[in-house]
């Protein structure tokens, strides 16, 4: 399961050519105009595909927009009498705390891999949680299946994908039985698979087409239900036992825990209690309501058994890793929790705070430390990779999360919803060396395992910059099509600023990078990433066209005159951006990237002098290039150790942490001597 290798298309597919949801109709697709809200899965920009409406598993908004998963889901289809549970996971490896609590609920895995890129590293990562979690333990049928997706593409090289999967497979120490596991070869955009590989179009031109012999995904569907074994090892004699591994919100019902029944019946009026991982009791309530999942519809029921996927509502002070139990049929023992799947470390951390800048509360609406902390706190509790702790200062937090991307849509979520913050840089979490042999206060750093597949002449530049990033070679291999894979190790420090985009840059739109956690290793010294000055704001004002022209030659720019262009975020409501969008900046800016090492002071908002004497020569055409506009996650990888991004419903802007020059100056060069 990996970044972009089509797991939620397949499910599209499944849902489709289950019957589980509709194809529209030729007036229904005319009139057909969704509403993106809580409650529904399908969004405004809902694309469709032969009348069906596609990635109906994603429901974000900011999934819909980025085009990846972000929340793990669940759903059910009926097959030729059989109930097919399937959970979509993302492919990311920021978002790996989204497969880690889910794997609970599964008997099988299906692992999805590009017939072209084969396993990448959250391959190895999702593939090693599958093995771990306790599904090499259950009967030999429940080994992983394999489907190589996108075999349609002239692309492809399914032999080459086929041993590098193997090899996974050994590396990660699976068993004969696990090693041996069925393998399909599939096209989820177009809707079919089989047992063998497409064959080439044999219609005389000089095309690569690959024609499959299969028209549907009846293979697939046949090989879940001969390999995925039915959950008769769970017992429905027992009292009731479910672990919690999701939370949703319902405005009739309250809090919905989702989980799969692991003992036991359920039904509407049972008193259920609430335990954490210790067995002590932190909660207790009565089933108000049962849901169960089919397609994309939620299906109320009076009761479920073992083996079942549902949401419970009507229980208080649940949460995501406790057990619900019965409180009553245990016997002499007292009810024990049910082991939950163990969640990797976080490895980056943010400190956060209220917006203090010049230009705060213009903006948002939920502008206090009191509300940013109690809607962050809120967040931790059903998000498991996050991590949320005390600050330097009573009014921030610090937030430690997987990578930049993890943390940086938590911000984009919270300033959709009216908040305005200011963000410290990223940094990497240090560990001491619990090693007693070690020198003293020798420290440990994450270190990321990177694969980068590029196109040849473009692989030296990558491997120099990741080098001088403190990255070390592991393998390097190219292809006959001008390809190549390079594995490196490096601290995860050493990432945040190369995959903003430096490295887009560096491969020219032709390659793809992909990093997982490895392990805590010892500190490998300071990284010069080699970043220019900043073009820094004298003056407070809307910016002019006039003052602007000049300062190009001086470096990038990242801001347009007043009035002109656009916010740099127009997935918002137009409403909001046209109302809160204030293109002014204020003394302490950063307004640009300097051509040189030193921070350059410059006074945007000149404007030129009218007078009343008659110029014979004509005014200059001013011409001014577009400014470089940076998402969110690329601003948090460029900000400087000095420097905050303030964060509010319609810009996001660069800006020191001491906007006078002065007390920076004086900052800079330290206490006076005595």
């Amino acid at each position: 399961m990996t970044v972009d290798h089509g797991k939620t298309t397949l499910v599209d597919q499944l849902l489709r050519q289950s019957g589980t949801i509709k194809q529209l109709s030729p007036t229904e697709q005319v009139l057909f105009t969704p509403i993106s809200s809580a409650a529904s899965n399908v969004t405004a920009d809902s694309a469709i595909d032969n009348g069906f409406i596609t990635r109906v598993m994603d429901s974000n908004d900011l999934e819909r927009e980025r085009g990846i998963t972000i929340l793990s889901k669940c759903t059910s289809i009926n097959y030729n009498g059989y109930l097919i549970n399937i959970v979509d996971t993302p492919g990311h490896a920021d978002f790996g705390g989204e497969v880690e609590r889910i794997l609970s609920m599964v008997d099988g895995v299906a692992l999805v891999v590009d017939a072209t890129e084969g396993p990448m590293t959250q391959t190895r990562f999702v593939l090693s949680k599958a093995l771990s979690c306790g599904l090499k333990t259950k009967p030999t049928e429940s080994r992983p299946l394999v489907v190589l997706n996108k075999a349609d593409r002239p692309t492809a090289r399914p032999v080459q994908v086929e041993s590098d999967l193997f090899d996974l497979f050994a590396t990660l120490g699976a068993t004969d039985e696990q090693a041996d596991y069925p393998l399909l070869y599939a096209s989820a955009k177009q809707g079919w698979a089989q047992d063998t590989p497409p064959k080439a179009s044999a219609n005389g031109t000089s095309s690569m087409d690959l024609v499959p012999s299969a028209t549907d995904m009846s293979s697939l569907f046949s090989l879940i239900l001969s390999h995925v074994p039915a959950p008769t090892h769970l017992d429905r004699t027992q009292p009731f036992s479910m672990l919690t591994v999701q939370i949703e919100s319902d405005p009739y019902v309250g809090m919905l825990y989702l989980g799969r029944i692991h003992t036991g019946i359920l039904t509407v009026g049972d008193t259920v209690w609430a335990i954490d991982a210790e067995g002590t009791k932190v909660g207790e309530g009565k089933v108000k309501k049962i849901y169960a999942r089919k397609g994309l519809e939620r299906i109320e029921k009076d009761a479920a058994g073992a083996g079942e996927i549902v949401s419970i509502a009507g229980i208080k002070n649940g949460g995501i890793n406790i057990t619900l139990v019965h409180a009553e049929g245990w016997g002499e023992e007292s009810p024990k929790p049910l082991p939950s799947t163990p969640i990797d470390p976080p490895t980056i951390s943010i400190f956060v705070h209220a917006n203090d800048s010049p230009l705060a509360g213009q903006e948002g609406t939920k502008l206090t430390s009191q509300m940013i902390r109690d809607r962050i706190y809120k967040e931790a509790e059903t998000n498991v990779a996050l991590t949320v702790l005390p600050g330097p200062t009573s009014e921030s937090l610090e937030l430690r999360g997987r990578g930049v991307l993890h943390l940086g849509v938590l911000l984009e979520t919270l300033r959709r919803e009216g908040f305005e913050l200011s963000v410290g840089p990223p940094k990497a979490i240090m560990i001491p060396d619990p090693d007693p042999s070690a020198p003293k206060g020798r420290m440990l750093e994450p270190i990321e395992e990177c694969t980068v597949l590029v196109k040849e002449e473009y692989a030296g530049s990558v491997v120099q910059k990741l080098t001088m990033r403190k990255g070390e070679m592991l393998s390097y291999d190219a292809d006959e099509d001008g390809w190549v894979k390079v594995v490196m190790d490096i601290p995860a420090r050493g990432l945040i600023g190369y995959m903003a985009g430096e490295f887009k840059n560096d491969v020219h739109g032709q390659g793809t990078i992909n990093h997982i956690f490895k392990a805590y290793e010892p500190y490998r010294g300071a990284i010069d990433t080699g970043r220019n000055g900043a073009l820094i704001s004298m003056a407070a004002g809307e910016p002019s066209g006039y003052a602007i022209a000049p300062l190009q030659a001086r470096g990038t720019m990242f801001i347009n005159p007043g009035g002109q262009g656009k916010a740099p975020f127009p997935s918002l409501p137009t409403s909001l951006l046209t109302e809160t969008y204030n293109p002014a900046v204020y003394p302490g800016m950063v307004i640009g990237e300097s051509s040189k090492s030193l921070d350059i002071y410059v006074n945007p908002c000149l404007k030129k002098q009218l007078t009343n004497i008659r110029s014979v020569n004509a005014d200059e055409k001013i011409v001014l290039s577009s400014p470089r506009i940076m998402t969110l996650e690329e601003m948090l990888a460029y900000m400087g150790d000095d420097e905050l991004v303030e964060i509010t419903p319609a810009n996001v802007r660069l800006r020191k942490v001491v906007l006078d020059p002065k007390k920076r100056m004086a900052a800079a060069k330290g206490p006076k001597k005595k």
